[in-house]
């Protein structure tokens, strides 16, 4: 990943750091959430040795069961995988705790059969919350946002409003956690403006 100092959010012309707060009178809040660092993996989670390695490196186990994530809520607990595929899976960690991880899997991995590749600054991620977060993304996802059909702690590669991204369903809260590739990032959150204009938005700053 870059150095810190010259990377740069997708959606930093917006201004958002200056935004509002959440207003608890609101049913939505968006944010851009800070930098972080991402790596897509790619290996055989029924291999032990495989899954023993990436344990090592990040202190969780590439998760099997599909759409599903392994790790803690807050990144700043640790890293987390989300599955993307049946040997394909996105490791997520804060920018701070997370600049060696590539290195880290890389190292642990060694000659086994995997692809390690640092995608940090392919995609910006935008949370979206709020009581209404469920019907503003039922207006542009072809994913059921039913809790029992998308339940926390699940993710799902999709398309939101014609962007392809990725969904975490972080907190039953709910936050859902979108990753959108960072040239589509102006558009899609223009759009979940647009979308959640009539429950009322709020902007929140990191």
């Amino acid at each position: 990943m870059p150095e810190s100092y010259r990377s740069r959010s997708a959606l930093a012309h917006r201004g958002l750091k200056a935004g509002t707060a959440g207003d608890a009178d609101t049913g939505i809040t968006l944010a851009e959430l800070p930098l972080r660092v991402q790596v897509t993996l790619r290996g055989d989670a029924a291999d032990p040795a495989f899954a023993e390695a990436v344990s090592l490196a990040v202190d969780i186990a590439p998760p099997q069961e599909p759409n599903t994530v392994a790790g803690p809520i807050r990144l700043s607990d640790g890293p987390r995988a989300l599955w993307l595929g049946p040997d394909e899976w996105l490791i997520v960690s804060d920018e701070t705790e997370g600049l060696n991880l590539p290195a880290a899997l890389r190292g642990a991995i060694g000659e086994q059969h995997a692809a390690v590749v640092d995608v940090s600054d392919g995609r910006t991620v935008i949370a979206l919350s709020g009581p209404n977060a469920r019907d503003v993304l039922a207006k542009g996802c072809p994913v059921d946002m039913h809790e029992r059909a998308f339940p926390p702690g699940r993710c799902a590669q999709t398309h939101l409003a014609k962007a392809h991204v990725i969904l975490h369903y972080v907190d039953p809260a709910p936050i859902f956690e979108i990753y959108v590739h960072r040239s589509f990032a102006d558009y899609l959150w223009s759009w979940l403006l647009d979308a959640a204009d009539e429950y009322g938005v709020s902007i929140a700053g990191f």
